[in-house]
């Protein structure tokens, strides 16, 4: 916001001159790829620059008028270490290791689909962490693999790990011996190379297609992030987009975690398909989801008869379960044994299951109480009911 008032400020001090410049070699830099792939547009755009402010004698301000160029290698030196500069710069240093690493993956994917192959991850990361490490030795700041140049590297023929090493080499030559011609590079000849790198880079059709296709939530979300982005900066607008996106997602999770009950052959407009053979007395839920503090309250639905024995809870698409919807688990089991009715449970997965132990559920439900299918869970509550039944007739004689 601070460049936009800056801009608006200063807009009537406009050089003419330069600004006709930076719109022909933005014009180059759009048009060049039409002529050739093989010869970077920003290498014409660089060179139509000089040739119009040298050639015509312009009034525009080149790097060497801004800047002291020097040849030569930068010095190394250690940076201050102070404890209280880490503690400002944590959030920071954070929120740039992810991006960096983000962009980087990104820019390992592109190169991936230009030439139908396989980045390595962890090489990737690793080469570039070490990179920012030592760069800062040598007064560098953080970079990335960036999208831009890794596509114009594949482009003209780079596919190994060689072609990096040689841009790298090639920049350090050009930082070494030929820094002094930098000074002769128009200002805003720059200004349309950083403008069209930026276009490239920005991903409009992206946002347009995301805009068009994804939900009210995740465009709501995309333009918040946006929006901070510009007003304040990246940092509030990660952190933002993060929490929304954390708050959405188990909102999704939420709806997609369900607790149904079995429709029986009697039950007004039933569509069964497979019948399996239940006592009256014996009620199945199925769970179907993770089971979490988004979703805990529909355990609630689950309601027994007053002639009901004993209730089967089929937890087979459950994949997960935390420490809430352990609460609800145990709620449950409260509320039926008020009710006088056994809990059985079908096919807990591996995680549940662990959960559940941890939390001495299964001691408190009984190890029988847990069967490894639905067919096995029922065959359980017929045997449960046939003692019952063979206790009572024995009470009764």
């Amino acid at each position: 916001m601070d460049k936009l008032q800056a801009v608006a400020q200063s807009i009537s001090t406009v050089n003419w001159q330069a600004f006709a410049v930076g719109v022909v070699c933005l014009a180059v830099l759009f048009a060049w790829p039409k002529v050739s792939e093989r010869i970077p547009g920003s290498l014409v755009a660089l060179i139509a620059g000089v040739a119009m402010v040298n050639g015509f004698g312009m009034n525009v301000n080149t790097i060497g008028d801004l800047y002291t160029i020097n040849s030569g290698l930068p010095s190394f030196h250690v940076p201050q270490l102070d404890l209280d500069i880490f503690r400002e710069q944590m959030a920071n240093g954070i929120t740039i290791a992810i991006l960096a690493a983000i962009e980087s993956l990104l820019s390992c994917v592109v190169a991936d689909s230009m030439i139908s192959s396989h980045h390595r991850s962890n090489m990737e990361l690793v080469a570039q962490g070490a990179g920012n490490v030592t760069s800062v030795l040598f007064g560098g700041i953080p970079a990335t693999g960036a999208i831009a140049r890794t596509a114009a590297n594949v482009k003209n023929g780079g596919r190994t790990p060689v072609a990096g090493m040689t841009h790298s080499i090639v920049l350090l030559i050009v930082l070494a011996f030929f820094m002094p011609y930098a000074a002769f590079i128009p200002m805003p000849t720059i200004a349309a190379i950083l403008l069209h790198v930026a276009y490239n880079m920005s991903g409009w059709r992206n946002f347009a297609h995301l805009c068009k296709t994804t939900s009210k939530g995740a465009v709501a979300t995309l333009l918040l992030t946006f929006t901070l982005t510009i007003v304040f900066d990246l940092v509030v607008a990660i952190g933002v987009g993060m929490l929304i996106t954390v708050v959405l997602f188990m909102k999704m999770v939420s709806k997609e975690t369900e607790v149904r009950g079995w429709k029986y052959y009697c039950d007004e407009d039933s569509e069964v398909t497979h019948l399996r053979e239940l006592p009256k007395s014996v009620r199945v839920y199925e769970i179907n989801g993770p089971m979490f503090f988004g979703m805990t309250d529909r355990i609630t639905d689950i309601s027994v008869k007053s002639f009901t024995k004993y209730l089967i809870i089929r937890m087979r698409g459950v994949p997960s379960l935390d420490s809430t919807g352990m609460n609800a688990l145990e709620n449950l089991y409260d509320y039926c044994r008020e009710n006088g009715v056994s809990l059985i449970f079908s096919h807990a997965n591996e995680q549940p299951m662990k959960t559940m132990r941890r939390a001495g559920f299964v001691d408190l439900v009984g190890e029988d109480h847990f069967r490894g299918n639905i067919d096995d869970a029922i065959a359980y509550a017929h045997q449960l009911l046939d003692e019952e039944s063979r206790a009572v007739r024995k009470r009764a004689q």
